[in-house]
């Protein structure tokens, strides 16, 4: 029994792909996508078996390799972005270390944004090093300084955008350009807009990175990761790389995110909305000296951020508190997160629930505070990543401490 959809890029809109886009229903005809608790499968001959395992022919064998319910949720995600193929991850760092592996080797060259998430920025640049992959980091905005980094052994461009924290956006038209011009592959995580608000693959970008673990699933419940590129990235660069190391999602995680995908386009365009208001009301506030949100009109990128993320800002907005030098910064924004009593200090994101984080002590603790400096994530800076609560409510727990500066 199948549910009519047999692969990604049927004529369905991208709402009508989040929740039909699965593999097919088994004999019991179920509607909700069933969770396969399994690490094995029984096979129906030695010789499939063996066929199977050699891979002449498609089939389950080991939790290891695969598994219906992590395969709807590849198809589903797949389908949404535009993209032939996925592979799930244990999580989003899960997915950078699978694609690292398995398009990198010693002497190979890596561009990444220096606006990046802390610990990729760690792994590839600090940790990828060990192994000879040299990397350049360069401004996220600066095309230019992109051009200039490229060298002959360049393999790899790694973009984020909009970016953790302060939302920079970055042209993922020109940026593809200049990858293919060079024989490069440009990545891009699409953890913030994720591919309800833009679909990097259709920008010209070769993979699109996800870490489920934020707006995909959307409740803060379970671990998760993706790449999504073509059939053959796919098929002869990642899986071989993750059935032997073994970075896989496991079948409850793949059904949690698979679930969470269904409401992902109504759950981003409230929580934006209510972001771009958030965002107007702090601009207006007397403790606040600076607010970084694509959506406002003051942000550098508004207009192509406009033009690839659909019109809509996203669900995050930073600002930075008033104050005179680092240690007041630091201390103020630490005041005004201790009187939060209904948003949560947490430094997740993606959450129904409104979640408060000081970057520069915990997303980004572990750079170098030069390394801090030239992202732009000063000690007074919070992130807000804003969920469903009614905006007054959040407007005034935040005022709490703000206004008591």
């Amino acid at each position: 029994m199948s549910n009519g959809i047999s692969a990604p890029g049927v004529n369905l809109h991208r709402e009508t792909l989040a929740v039909r886009q699965a593999v097919d229903r088994s004999q019991y005809g179920e509607n909700s996508e069933a969770l396969y608790l399994t690490t094995g499968f029984v096979q129906p001959s030695a010789e499939a078996s063996a066929r199977r395992f050699g891979g002449d022919e498609d089939g389950y064998t080991y939790g290891r390799s695969g598994n219906p319910t992590v395969t709807s949720f590849e198809q589903r995600l797949a389908a949404m972005e535009g993209a032939e193929a996925c592979m799930a991850t244990a999580s989003g760092m899960a997915a950078v270390m699978l694609m690292c592996f398995s398009l990198l080797k010693a002497g190979d060259h890596v561009i990444i944004s220096q606006s990046m998430f802390g610990s990729t920025l760690k792994l590839i640049g600090s940790e990828f090093g060990r192994f000879g992959v040299e990397t350049s980091v360069v401004p996220q905005t600066d095309l230019t300084a992109w051009r200039v980094a490229m060298r002959p052994s360049t393999r790899l461009l790694f973009a984020e955008t909009p970016t953790n924290p302060l939302g920079e956006v970055c042209d993922i038209r020109a940026l593809a350009e200049l990858a293919h011009q060079a024989g490069a592959l440009l990545a891009v995580d699409n953890c913030f807009a994720t591919p309800a608000l833009q679909r990097p693959i259709e920008l010209g970008a070769d993979i699109v990175m996800h870490s489920g673990t934020k707006y995909l699933d959307g409740q803060g419940r379970v671990m998760a990761g993706a790449l999504c590129a073509t059939e053959a990235m796919v098929r002869e660069k990642f899986l071989p790389v993750q059935k032997n190391s073994g970075m896989v999602l496991s079948p409850f995680n793949a059904w949690v995110v698979l679930k969470g995908l269904e409401t992902l386009d109504l759950r981003m365009k409230a929580q934006s909305a209510q972001t771009l208001k958030l965002a107007q009301w702090l601009e207006s506030h007397r403790a606040v000296g600076r607010v970084y949100y694509p959506g406002l009109s003051s942000h550098p990128q508004h207009e192509l951020a406009m033009r690839q993320m659909g019109g809509i800002g996203g669900a995050v907005v930073s600002f930075d508190v008033r104050a005179d030098g680092a240690e007041q910064a630091r201390q103020r924004a630490f005041h005004v997160l201790d009187q939060l009593q209904v948003l949560s200090l947490c430094t997740n994101l993606g959450d129904t629930k409104t979640l408060c984080t000081h970057s520069a002590s915990t997303s980004h603790g572990k750079l170098s505070e030069a390394q801090r400096q030239a992202a732009g994530i000063g000690q007074g800076l919070i992130r807000v990543a804003v969920g469903l609560e009614h905006l007054d409510d959040i407007c005034n727990d935040l005022d709490r401490g703000l206004s008591s500066l």
